[in-house]
């Protein structure tokens, strides 16, 4: 089995997709995180739901986790309106980093593998420079493990 034979059609933004926009994608189909592209549709990067929810803490929170129990119940709107004056850009790592990306006809174990290496849950499956479908760990497992699962 190919990794074409398994992708199936999964939402991408761009770079320049308002963070907010892509935080509710994430949130109202329960993804795993999003495919992002460059401006001519080709895959830039892989941006996982828990960077969504780091780009939602302040650093220095994340810094000392102890600062988030002396402030409190943040407001949702504070949430909201740090995730409104961004876009995905600010979301994805500036450092360059190797992208979830397999070809149509690479195996399941080099699906597998590059997931596992990148620790990423989903690949973007290319023909060409077209993006061509996503695999999700999840649909990767359920391949693994059979539809007996219960």
């Amino acid at each position: 089995m190919r990794a074409g034979d398994i992708a199936e059609p999964y939402p991408v933004v761009g770079l320049d997709t308002p963070a907010l926009e892509a935080a509710r994608l994430i949130a109202r189909d329960r993804l795993p995180g999003l495919v992002v592209t460059r401006s001519d549709g080709t895959p830039k990067a892989v941006l996982p739901a828990s960077e969504v929810v780091r780009f939602m803490v302040p650093d220095y929170v994340q810094d000392d986790p102890a600062l988030a129990g002396v402030l409190g119940e943040v407001p949702v709107q504070q949430i909201t309106a740090r995730l409104q004056r961004a876009t995905v850009a600010d979301l994805v790592s500036a450092r360059p980093v190797e992208l979830a990306v397999l070809n149509t006809d690479d195996t399941v174990v080099e699906l597998a593998a590059i997931m596992a290496r990148l620790r990423s849950p989903l690949c973007a499956v290319v023909d060409g420079t077209k993006i061509l479908g996503v695999v999700t760990a999840a649909r990767l497992l359920e391949l693994v493990c059979g539809d007996d699962l219960g």
